[in-house]
């Protein structure tokens, strides 16, 4: 049988179980009080009956309707019951309620927006990775700086700048299998025993003990790479100048 009024609302007697609070089988009972009082006429043109799969999973009998048949139930209960009967009519028909041709328009604008807002970040993301594995070896030492210098800034500031440094200096040890702070003090020593200054000495760094290594620079660039993906580092935002390193 198919309901009298086809309104787009579609109910079952579950649904009003739960808006009343009561049990189903006096909701079922309800509606066929309605229906033999309506007339089995009309009363199956506004109840269909129907079937569901309880919690045990087995097939049980409840009741259809539409805008119609919750409108007759509700008129049975008491204030409160109908009030919350017709809210969730109401839910319903906004749910089915067809979009004008405006709204048709502006969604299918918005959709368009957003499609082209992920194209970019996409195209963002992909232009990073680009400038990130095309890290020139000539001039590898400014632009780890630079990389490590804007991991620094995304992360707060300079007082992370030690600990990203060392994060870099610590896996090009394991990479390499190498000693910095060792080759360091070598370096140091030489250059002592040749009659440096202090002053010169003390100015050279890390940077300089891996830059006389090819190994070790074409080392210290993968891990450099490694931390910016790792960061999600967006270089076209950072545009920063070298820091001597340390």
């Amino acid at each position: 049988m198919k309901q009298l009024i086809n309104s787009g609302v579609k109910m079952t007697s579950l649904d009003i179980a739960e808006i009343v609070g009561k049990k189903h089988y006096n909701v079922m009972r309800d509606i066929r009080i309605e229906i033999e009082n309506l007339g089995e006429e009309v009363g199956q043109l506004i109840f269909e009956e129907s079937t569901y799969m309880n919690s045990q999973n087995k097939q049980q009998p409840c009741y259809t309707f539409g805008k119609d048949g919750a409108m007759q139930l509700a008129l049975k209960y008491d204030a409160m019951t109908r009030f919350k009967v017709i809210k969730r009519i109401e839910e319903l028909e906004s749910y089915n309620k067809p979009m004008s041709q405006l709204e048709i328009m502006q969604m299918q604008v918005n959709q368009l927006v957003e499609q082209d807002k992920r194209i970019t970040v996409v195209e963002e993301k992909q232009d990073n990775i680009v400038s990130i594995l095309s890290m020139d070896v000539k001039d590898w030492r400014n632009q780890a700086n630079r990389i490590i210098n804007a991991i620094v800034m995304k992360l707060g500031g300079g007082e992370y700048y030690r600990e990203v440094r060392n994060e870099s200096y610590q896996l090009l040890e394991s990479r390499g299998a190498c000693n910095l702070d060792i080759r360091l003090e070598n370096r140091h020593s030489k250059m002592a025993l040749r009659g440096s200054s202090k002053t010169a000495i003390n100015k050279v760094t890390k940077l300089d003990v891996i830059a006389e290594d090819k190994k070790l620079i074409s080392v210290y660039i993968t891990v450099i790479k490694e931390l910016a993906v790792k960061y999600q580092l967006n270089l076209a935002k950072y545009q920063l100048t070298e820091t001597a390193g340390v």
